[in-house]
């Protein structure tokens, strides 16, 4: 039986009152609250050290989590603060004792494996033998020179 899936908006921040709020959207809170932590993955939560989880909600469906982080991140900051003293007043770190939840499984080096590193394909590389392109699926479809004459010459579909 395949497993339920969740999705969560949430709100970090790097101390309690800060000015800083960041607000994301997630399908493994765990997960991403340790990216933020450890500065995984480079952008506005690392820049600023948004280590601190302050709110978050669980929703079933994704297109309900996207519309709500939508509803959130257009709020102003006054609205932000109510939200997160509605369920945290001491802004405590809710996920503070998540250490123990998720803990990622060390990096294996394919090459020491013994297997060869992926080939990542481009998208359009054109075959010089057959003239055709792949796609970005990595089908080949036609090079049709007549579609490409007609969009240079701004023509439309029929």
């Amino acid at each position: 039986m395949p497993k339920n899936r969740r999705f969560f908006v949430y709100l970090m921040t790097n101390r309690p009152r800060s000015h800083v709020l960041y607000t994301g959207i997630t399908g493994d809170l765990p997960r991403r609250v340790f990216q933020h932590r450890n500065k995984i993955l480079r952008g506005f939560t690392s820049r600023y050290n948004l280590t601190r989880l302050v709110y978050y909600e669980e929703f079933v469906y994704p297109d309900a989590a996207i519309n709500r982080e939508k509803e959130i991140k257009g709020w102003r900051r006054s609205k932000k603060i109510r939200l997160i003293e509605s369920m945290n007043p001491h802004w405590d770190d809710l996920a503070e004792k998540w250490t123990d939840i998720y803990k990622p499984e060390p990096q294996r080096n394919a090459q020491s494996a013994g297997s060869a590193p992926r080939k990542i394909p481009h998208a359009a590389e054109k075959t010089p033998r057959f003239g055709m392109t792949h796609s970005v699926a990595g089908g080949p479809s036609p090079n049709l020179p007549g579609l490409a004459k007609a969009a240079r010459h701004g023509a439309r579909k029929p």
